[in-house]
């Protein structure tokens, strides 16, 4: 599997990641066909929001009420770990529960994509994938 993203897609993304550093920033990937053509930053509504993120389940729920209205689907989600690698904790692992969703994660060392999975190679929950940038 292949993460296929739109250029300016991601260049909103890393900019979200840039301006809400050192606190971890989090959003949701938007599109069709396995495509993320857009995204929509939502609120990180953790309580450690420099170590860990929780997206905002006000803008969950907009995002799936915009997708039953014709709008486009829920791909996956992004956060930034930004004193850390592009890699999933364990925690990640243990909030996954969307399987299917595709998970990007900017860190230190640029932006890594993961599947959520069941019985994953990392962590019990997560398989890499490329990312193909359009």
């Amino acid at each position: 599997m292949m993460l296929r993203i739109a250029r300016r897609t991601l260049a909103e993304i890393r900019a979200d990641c840039t301006a809400r550093a050192p606190e971890e920033a989090c959003g949701l990937l938007l599109g069709a066909g396995g495509t993320v053509d857009s995204s929509l930053a939502a609120r990180n509504v953790a309580d450690e929001r420099v170590r860990h993120f929780e997206i905002d389940p006000a803008a969950l729920f907009s995002a799936h009420r915009g997708a039953r209205s014709g709008g486009p689907a829920i791909l996956g989600c992004y956060h930034s770990h930004p004193s850390a690698p592009a890699v999933p904790s364990r925690l990640d692992a243990e909030r996954a529960l969307d399987a299917g969703w595709v998970w990007l994660i900017l860190g230190q060392d640029g932006e890594k994509a993961y599947r959520v999975v069941a019985n994953g190679p990392i962590h019990g929950r997560f398989e890499a994938v490329g990312i193909e940038i359009i």
